[in-house]
């Protein structure tokens, strides 16, 4: 089991029934937008408690919990052949994230929020070495985790080297890279790594990446936040495949 916090959050997994056995409100909260989420559950037969601040604080992973928690199974994650099966399903080349070793849940998160909003097929994650999807991660991602398809693989290489087989190419977002984001050819099935907070990608995974790209830098400092790179990215893809 695992706890979500945040207001959006459990609301999103209240309406797409992830399997939320209990909620908890902080006492005096019972007003505005909880009170919608009080009702939802209240319909749906969930248990209910009002419970003191330091109760839900002490599952909310110092995140922002907005006096609302829900209890519910750990997060369900998917497989890469789904995602491929997904994107045929809408007609689509496959677009997957690859993230290797995001060890910050906010990164995690917000990576996710903006693969889904762009319509990714789906995130690709390290079972070791990297954070998993837990309560900070959803909250971050405003609840986009539960709309887009996302797996937990144990060896990134092995996975890139799949999906070779799948005929996606693979890009990895690299400082040293010769050429950049927008001189890139980014369209047709693609997969795109981002790496580490601070390493960035690590060796073995650069070298089985097909292509390596890079987003100009003109100040001071040297690097992106790995969120940011991958919003960068991730759009830089979605203008050059629908672009006219």
């Amino acid at each position: 089991m695992q706890y979500l916090v945040g207001r959006n959050p459990v609301m999103e997994a209240l309406e797409m029934d992830m399997g939320v056995t209990n909620l908890y409100i902080q006492k005096g909260e019972l007003k505005g937008f909880i009170k919608k989420i009080e009702k939802k559950a209240y319909d749906m037969g969930i248990k209910i408690e009002y419970v003191d601040k330091k109760y839900i604080e002490k599952f909310a992973e110092n995140t922002a919990h907005q006096g609302v928690m829900a209890k519910m199974p750990s997060f369900g994650y998917s497989s890469i052949d789904e995602m491929i099966i997904y994107a045929k399903k809408r007609n689509e080349d496959p677009f997957l994230i690859i993230l290797d070793e995001i060890t910050d849940p906010h990164n995690l998160g917000s990576i996710i929020r903006t693969a889904e909003v762009a319509g990714c097929h789906g995130v690709i994650i390290p079972k070791h070495r990297a954070c998993e999807v837990n309560a900070t991660a959803i909250k971050t991602s405003a609840g986009a985790v539960f709309n887009i398809k996302i797996a937990r693989v144990t060896n990134i290489t092995t996975t890139i080297n799949y999906l070779k087989e799948h005929n996606i190419w693979i890009y990895g977002a690299c400082g040293e890279a010769s050429q950049t984001h927008t001189q890139a050819n980014l369209k047709g099935p693609i997969g795109l790594v981002i790496g580490n907070e601070g390493k960035g990608i690590s060796r073995l995974v650069r070298e089985n990446c097909d292509q390596l790209i890079k987003i100009p830098m003109y100040g001071k400092t040297e690097s992106l936040n790995a969120s940011n790179a991958a919003s960068i990215l991730i759009y830089e893809v979605i203008r050059q495949r629908y672009e006219k």
